[in-house]
């Protein structure tokens, strides 16, 4: 499936293929992030889960120098997996993942950092959790962004190409 994008100015189309080529470098730069950072969150939920921790405890349990809890250990394996299968399935699909889930890890400690003091700190957030779901946000989003969004990106880039349609600019 294709996007067409109609630039102004111009009655040219510009097809923007929905997904890149699987030898692509920029498919091992998203699906390495991915990788990494599903593995880094299924361990750390895995062993949260091996300490039989209560699903809602708010004790200060820690895994890994992280707070935990059954609720945020299930949650981490979740994302985990999610961040696994972009990784398998590549291209694309690993960059937005990594983009969306980046931005909801981001979110994600803004909203803990207003809960930590609270009786509505479900997931037995403390600061470094904050820290923690901050960097892995800034993380994922630089992996999902990487050779998307810059202005000196190389000519034989498929998002270069889309943004400049002209016959000349190729």
């Amino acid at each position: 499936m294709s996007t067409h994008v109609l630039h102004p100015g111009s009655r040219q189309r510009v097809t923007l293929d929905e997904h890149l080529p699987v030898d692509h470098k920029l498919s091992k730069v998203y699906r390495t992030g991915a990788g990494v950072m599903g593995l880094a969150l299924l361990a750390f939920g895995i062993l949260g889960l091996i300490d039989k921790i209560g699903f809602f405890d708010t004790g200060g349990d820690k895994v890994a120098g992280l707070n935990t809890n059954g609720a945020l250990s299930v949650l981490s394996i979740c994302v985990g997996l999610v961040l696994l299968a972009g990784m398998v399935i590549g291209g694309n699909v690993a960059s937005t993942v990594n983009m969306s889930l980046g931005i909801l890890f981001l979110l994600s400690g803004f909203v803990n950092l207003a809960l930590l003091d609270t009786r509505y700190n479900f997931l037995a957030f403390r600061i470094q959790n904050v820290l923690f779901s901050f960097v892995v946000g800034l993380l994922l989003m630089v992996f999902g962004m990487y050779g998307r969004v810059s202005g000196t990106l190389p000519h034989d880039n498929p998002y270069w190409r889309a943004r400049h349609a002209e016959p000349g600019a190729r």
